[in-house]
């Protein structure tokens, strides 16, 4: 039985949700699901844009032969090869044989690699600035490399001024019988999701994103329809805006991410007292235990504040497990021009400071504030002198970040 939502007058969303994946590509939770969207629409021909994930291919199917009603399908459009979109394309060309493939000539490349059935002969290949036309449908083609695999391009509908935006603008989260992101308070209900969508599965590739950004600014754009997420009809200019923030890596707020890694309690404790300093001083402060948060939240949160503490114990002569582990993913996902304080913790020989500075000098326009603070087994009363230190170095960063 089909589950459709209608989104303009002859397009449907033939998509599907999926509330039983509990790791997205086997490494991001989704404890509120992931949609995947496909997009149908009728014209004098009718064209399919991208498929779905095998796991809710059986829905997909119902979908679509509920949107096209006994007609045939003309055109089917694959904007991106990873198999959360593409997993059912041989099932849909199978299934549809007259169907023509519209794809450039990397995901020509990647279909050979995916599916043994040969689709070469099927293939429509297009390159940025070509046009299709279904009918009263005109459409052309936007190339947006590693945004975020090296195949991936985009659609615009010159005619009712749409972009079918690939990856880009999507979200964590299932879709709730709901469809377009107007119909739910986003920008509260979803932005955390959406920006840890987007640092983790983009964050990386911001040159490449805003390339993408500036060719897409000169179109008109009544609705944006995401491989991920709700379709924008009204207010897009506000989540355009945060895009345009997390690919430049422009924190949104003057605040405090604390993430720290503590194995009886000692460095947490000093993280604790440096909040709390912080606190009295007025600083927005944002804590995680790396040992209980999975990265993927602490990484979406340092591309939101400005400035970064990391508290570690020195593990086997190194950083402790989950302190290196976020700074793994801080450093494969290019955060730039953050502020950064350190504390460290040993009961012999404390190094783990010297080794998080080591990773985190990686990136791009980091800039250290105050000395690093020293724990030797646990926080010695003569070093509250050095937190209040620290503490006034931050807030007063963050006053003076805050009047520029």
């Amino acid at each position: 039985m089909h589950c459709t939502k209608r989104i303009t007058a002859d397009m449907l969303w033939v998509g599907a949700d999926d509330r039983r994946l509990a790791v997205f590509e086997g490494v991001y939770g989704v404890p509120d699901g992931v949609s995947y969207n496909s997009y149908l629409i009728n014209d004098e021909k009718t064209i399919l844009f991208d498929t779905v994930d095998k796991a809710v291919a059986h829905n997909f199917f119902d979908n679509v032969a509920y949107g096209l009603n006994g007609r045939k399908l003309d055109y089917l459009v694959i904007s991106h090869m990873e198999p959360d979109h593409a997993a059912t394309i041989e099932d849909i060309a199978l299934r549809y044989p007259e169907a023509t493939i519209v794809c450039n000539a990397k995901i020509k490349t990647m279909l050979a690699r995916f599916f043994p059935t040969d689709l070469s002969g099927r293939l429509h290949i297009v390159k940025e600035g070509d046009t299709l036309s279904t009918g009263r449908h005109n459409f052309t083609f936007v190339m947006a490399p590693m945004v975020h695999w090296p195949e991936v391009m985009m659609t615009y509908d010159l005619t009712d001024k749409i972009l079918f935006s690939a990856d880009a603008f999507g979200s964590f989260g299932a879709l709730n019988g709901r469809i377009f992101a107007d119909e739910c308070d986003f920008m509260h209900e979803y932005l955390d999701e959406a920006r840890r969508y987007y640092t983790n599965i983009v964050g990386k590739y911001g040159a490449q994103v805003q390339s993408v950004l500036k060719k897409a600014a000169g179109l008109q754009i009544d609705y944006v329809c995401p491989l991920h997420s709700f379709v924008w009809r009204k207010g897009f200019g506000d989540f355009l805006a945060k895009y345009l923030q997390w690919s430049s890596y422009t924190p949104e707020e003057n605040g405090v991410l604390i993430a720290y890694a503590s194995v009886y309690g000692h460095t947490e404790n000093a993280a604790n007292i440096l909040a709390a300093k912080l606190s009295d001083r007025g600083v927005k402060v944002r804590m995680y235990d790396t040992s209980v948060t999975p990265s993927s939240y602490i990484v979406s949160d340092a591309f939101k504040y400005s400035h970064l503490v990391l508290a570690a114990t020195t593990y086997n002569a190194g950083v402790f497990i989950t302190m290196e582990q976020l700074i793994h993913d801080l450093v494969s996902h290019n955060l730039q021009g953050r502020k950064v304080a350190l504390i460290e913790n040993g009961s012999w020989a404390p190094v783990s400071g010297k080794l998080m500075r080591g990773m985190l000098s990686e990136l791009k326009g980091t800039e250290f504030i105050g000395d690093a603070v020293t724990v030797n087994s646990a926080l010695a009363e003569g070093q509250l002198a050095e937190l209040d230190a620290l503490a006034d170095a931050i807030a007063a960063d963050i006053t003076a970040s805050t009047r520029a």
